[in-house]
């Protein structure tokens, strides 16, 4: 059977670590983790392993902001194409727009959009003819949603992922590679009890996880270019 590829980043924790637990069920699936954290991606590899037997998470800690998204792409390149390239990192910066420096600005973007940028013109050759890239956005940045004090940067980064998903869709249909933005809703994760202290989520990590993996798989099959609402709960 053939083998699947998978690229995860922001793996070490909350949706993109259930993400990647999901993805790793089958022993079909590689699947390759970027993260900051190496303790945590030791931490989701053996997890893997001890819950399936088999061992098919690869880890590489690093900082997608500053990633040489080239040399990522060379370490996947010789196990084939990329199924899916999963962009989950994300970075929240909870200030009043007044109080928000340049510095929070140009880091929400770097890690919430151009890190992303230039992934996908690293990967576009190993995405040809089948990939998926899934954009993992947020409500906040998702046009007539209701938006929230203190998360201004967060918001409008995630609002050109969105723009940026559907020019791509555009652009690379020709390739044959579809492009996908999930508008996540409240999520119980770290990130949100940063973005809204003691707010309980009506959904866990676990079950985003679960479906962000199925939707990696298989939304490009229904949807392209899409930017697509996943929530039940205001925020």
């Amino acid at each position: 059977m053939e083998i699947k590829n998978f690229l995860v980043t922001g793996a070490s924790r909350g949706i993109g670590y259930d993400t990647a637990m999901t993805l790793a069920a089958s022993a079909q699936h590689r699947v390759f983790v970027l993260s900051r954290n190496e303790e945590q991606l030791k931490a989701l590899a053996t997890a893997t392993a001890e819950r399936y037997v088999h061992k098919n998470i690869f880890f590489m800690a690093t900082d997608v902001a500053t990633v040489n998204t080239d040399e990522v792409a060379r370490w996947i390149q010789p196990h084939g194409q990329l199924t899916s390239l999963i962009n989950n990192a994300g970075l929240l910066v909870n200030k009043p727009f007044l109080e928000l420096s340049e510095e929070d600005w140009q880091a929400s973007f770097q890690v919430n959009f151009f890190a992303v940028v230039r992934l996908l013109k690293s990967f576009h050759s190993l995405l040809k003819n089948g990939g998926h890239v899934l954009n993992i956005g947020s409500m906040g940045g998702y046009q007539g949603s209701a938006k929230f004090p203190g998360l201004g940067a967060y918001s409008a980064s995630k609002s050109a992922l969105a723009n940026l998903t559907e020019y791509l869709a555009e652009e690379w249909k020709e390739d044959g590679i579809g492009c996908n933005c999930l508008a996540l809703g409240a999520v119980q994760t770290d990130m949100l009890n940063l973005a809204f202290p003691g707010f309980q989520a009506p959904v866990t990590s676990e079950q985003m996880g679960e479906m962000v993996a199925w939707f990696a798989q298989n939304g490009q099959r229904f949807f392209n270019g899409k930017i697509l609402p996943v929530s039940v709960s205001t925020p």
